[in-house]
């Protein structure tokens, strides 16, 4: 009987029983298929058809790929050892890589220093672009740019040495005028750099006239074109001779004005020191420090850089000096004051109005008529300017639509907390802004890298020119078409992949949806 009740009695468990395993089909990599490949019949079917026409690109590049040939002098031993099949000839690759990369006039026992220089890079940009490292190893980020001029070009290395350290003086000449001379000396300083530049003013408007006389009278009156364009000329040389002293003494005073809170003299008494000792230092003391200390590399003429080096060059500098160059721009457009204003205005809408090609062209050909006789100026340096007033105009208007982006009690709020222009800007505005505009910034970035390309156009060698020109004009590889260009198009897709893995990952970091 007891036997029978105890058996009537349900089990009671004590512990509870470990949580199931979700389905197979709610985890892992068939969730995510299930989800994003197969959510529904139309999906499924844009899948299969994907499917189909992968597999028909993979069934043709596959064989190419894998019968490849990597060891051969020229096309046709590469079609010998092919015998008729289908194969790439990736021998072109092993034979030329050092001229892809590196040009085919750069000297080979100079390869290390462009070696270097890359991976020096890394190290500079790395501060500078994670928040997180040391803030003092910034220094190496600003020192970078000179040890890699010396390693790349060459010479000595107190030339690059003396420009930074006439950047730093330049730096400490605008921290006094601006904050640490007292006001009555700062108004004599600007009194004194006022006279000079209204009276160079007036100089420069006054030869500039007499340039577009000159102009005028070699155009000639044959036709109605000509005669029209001898009219305009003729008006702007009247109007520039008519302007050019009230315009120097109207940029003199304002210089002068501006003593009081050391803004606009402050500058302007930096760049006339800056372009001073520019001109006439540099020379003797970098050649000074030279002789007492040599130490030099081979010089290498910028006309023997190519190859993907000199698009890294120009996409790394041309980037680095546009962002700056950028917001200041779209500062300027935002000004009150309408002179700064107008001059930026006209600055952005006339670059982003003319294709990069043709402010090449002008780099590269008409540049040089606007220089002293017999001056010379390089042409990557002119390369270098065209690209970045480029880009800068881009990231101008990238950045004006950040700022316009912020609400107004963002402006009220560095205004009531008494913070002067600069600082409302550095502090808070300019901040915000940035990180709205970091999707823009990076796509006019990722583009520039690409358009670096162009230079191929006006005979320079990068990438690109190295293809175009003596590989596929060599009788060893005249018919090779697929394997450099796809190795070029790998090189240019891993640098901006790159760029734009960063920019996704920023954007998380700094939370731009302002959660």
């Amino acid at each position: 009987m007891s036997d029978t009740h105890a058996q009537s009695v349900a089990f009671v468990r004590e512990t509870e029983l470990p949580p199931a395993p979700p389905p197979v089909t709610e985890t892992g990599a068939i969730k995510w298929v299930r989800e994003n490949l197969f959510s529904g019949w139309f999906n499924t079917l844009l899948t299969v058809v994907a499917f189909y026409f992968v597999a028909r690109i993979l069934f043709f590049v596959f064989p190419w790929f894998f019968n490849g040939v990597w060891d051969a002098a020229s096309i046709r031993e590469c079609r010998d050892v092919l015998g008729g099949a289908t194969g790439a000839c990736f021998a072109v690759l092993v034979d030329r890589w050092d001229h892809l990369l590196f040009g085919f006039k750069y000297p080979p026992d100079g390869y290390w220093r462009i070696v270097v220089a890359f991976i020096l890079l890394l190290g500079a940009a790395a501060p500078a672009l994670f928040s997180k490292l040391p803030r003092r190893l910034l220094l190496f980020t600003a020192l970078y740019p000179f040890v890699a001029y010396w390693l790349i070009w060459g010479g000595s290395l107190w030339l690059p040495m003396t420009i930074l350290g006439i950047i730093i003086a330049t730096g400490l000449v605008f921290r006094a005028v601006s904050s640490q001379i007292p006001v009555n000396m700062r108004q004599m300083v600007a009194a004194a750099i006022g006279m000079i530049c209204g009276v160079g003013l007036s100089y420069l408007l006054f030869i500039g006239a007499k340039e577009l006389v000159f102009i005028a009278n070699s155009i000639g009156t044959a036709s109605l074109g000509t005669s029209f364009a001898y009219g305009v000329f003729w008006l702007l040389a009247i109007f520039t001779f008519v302007f050019f002293i009230p315009m120097g003494m109207f940029v003199g005073y304002a210089i002068y004005n501006s003593y009081e809170d050391g803004g606009l003299v402050s500058v302007v008494t930096a760049l006339l020191f800056i372009y001073a000792a520019l001109v006439y230092l540099l020379a003797p003391i970098a050649s000074g420090l030279n002789a007492v200390i040599p130490i030099e590399l081979q010089a290498v003429a910028s006309r023997d850089l190519g190859g993907f080096m000199l698009n890294m060059i120009l996409g790394t500098v041309c980037v680095s000096l546009s962002l700056p160059l950028g917001i200041v721009l779209a500062l300027g457009r935002q000004s009150n004051m309408p002179l700064i204003k107008g001059v930026c205005v006209v600055f952005i809408e006339f670059i982003r109005g003319v294709p990069l090609i043709t402010l090449l062209f002008v780099a590269n050909v008409m540049l040089a008529y606007f220089m002293p006789p017999e001056s010379n100026f390089d042409l990557i340096l002119r390369v270098i300017i065209m690209i970045t007033m480029f880009s800068a105009a881009y990231i101008a208007e990238v950045i004006r639509g950040g700022l316009a982006a912020l609400p107004k009690g963002q402006y009220e709020a560095a205004d009531s907390l008494g913070l002067d222009y600069a600082r409302s800007m550095r502090l808070i505005i300019l901040p915000q802004a940035l990180k709205i505009s970091i999707p823009g910034i990076v796509n006019v970035a990722v583009g520039l890298f690409k358009d670096t390309t162009l230079v191929s156009i006006i005979s320079m060698f990068d990438l690109v020119g190295m293809i175009r020109g003596p590989i596929q004009n060599s009788t060893e590889w005249i018919s090779v078409y697929w394997e450099v260009y796809g190795f070029g198009a790998m090189l240019f897709f891993i640098v901006c992949y790159s760029i734009s893995q960063y920019s996704q990952w920023l954007e998380r970091q700094l939370q731009t949806d302002h959660r």
